[in-house]
């Protein structure tokens, strides 16, 4: 039985209004194999409503998607996962329409998703940022809009879907505010040619390669004697008070971005 099969064959029980369980048992002595003992877990986590499509997606890693013009059922994609897999195809197709001259996609999270390779930011704050069930209940909703977060290139768009969120779900939480900040820092930072933003030794640190085609010297008078700014490296101090970090690691972001694309200000 592959993975997808088992959770059908559960799924098979308990149609009325009494609940039933399905039981799978293996032999006493028998020794489960490593893809069995992976597809048996994933069926145990999996017992919400709508966890069928992560089921099967999950077996559709495991074995592998096949080849794209064979008849093969296994293929290359359990190496880099399904979602790279898809965005890899995605990246050849828009390729070979390149060379075709065809039209090209719009939008940026359809560039986005096209691009994925590209290097990202690694963001790692003491900051609970994500979309709470009891905020957005519809988990493919909520997976959507993760999505469409993802491919987010610009402060417009982070602005634009703060405006959507409060208009069909309400005021904003403390984690969605969190996440929408954590998306600004990483548009401000894709744009100023930082490679990551995280807390060392007590301090927020800010790694930025693109340090190196500032003038740092304004920048450290800007930023202020709290802030110590390096060949490649900014210290922030971490407040006690989030708030009072967070507006302080935005403004600096900010100057950053600022100096780089607009030196004359």
């Amino acid at each position: 039985f592959g993975l997808a099969q088992l959770y059908q064959l559960r799924g098979r029980v308990g149609r009325g209004a009494v609940r039933a369980y399905a039981y799978l048992l293996t032999p006493r002595n028998m020794e489960i194999g490593e893809a069995a003992r992976k597809r048996l877990e994933a069926i145990a986590e999996a017992s919400d409503l709508g966890a069928g499509l992560r089921i099967a997606m999950r077996d559709l890693e495991m074995r592998g998607a096949g080849d794209i013009l064979g008849d093969r059922q296994h293929g290359h994609i359990a190496a880099v996962g399904f979602d790279l897999y898809t965005r890899l195809l995605a990246q050849a197709v828009r390729q070979l329409r390149d060379g075709r001259q065809l039209p090209q996609p719009e939008g940026e999270e359809t560039l986005a998703y096209l691009e994925p390779l590209q290097e990202g930011v690694q963001i790692s704050l003491p900051l609970q940022a994500y979309l709470p069930e009891d905020y957005i209940p519809d988990a493919t909703l909520r997976l959507r809009l993760y999505r469409r977060m993802a491919g987010m290139l610009s402060l417009a768009d982070v602005e634009a879907m703060a405006q959507e969120l409060r208009d069909r779900f309400g005021e904003l939480p403390s984690p969605v505010c969190n996440l929408l900040y954590q998306l600004r820092l990483k548009v401000l930072a894709l744009e100023s040619d930082v490679q990551s933003i995280s807390v060392e030794a007590g301090q927020l640190l800010i790694k930025a390669e693109g340090l190196e085609h500032l003038n740092r010297e304004a920048l450290q008078r800007h930023v202020g004697a709290a802030v110590r700014v390096s060949r490649r490296q900014i210290w922030l101090p971490l407040h006690p008070d989030a708030t009072v970090w967070q507006a302080e690691l935005e403004r600096v972001l900010r100057l950053m971005h600022r100096m780089l694309h607009d030196p004359g200000r």
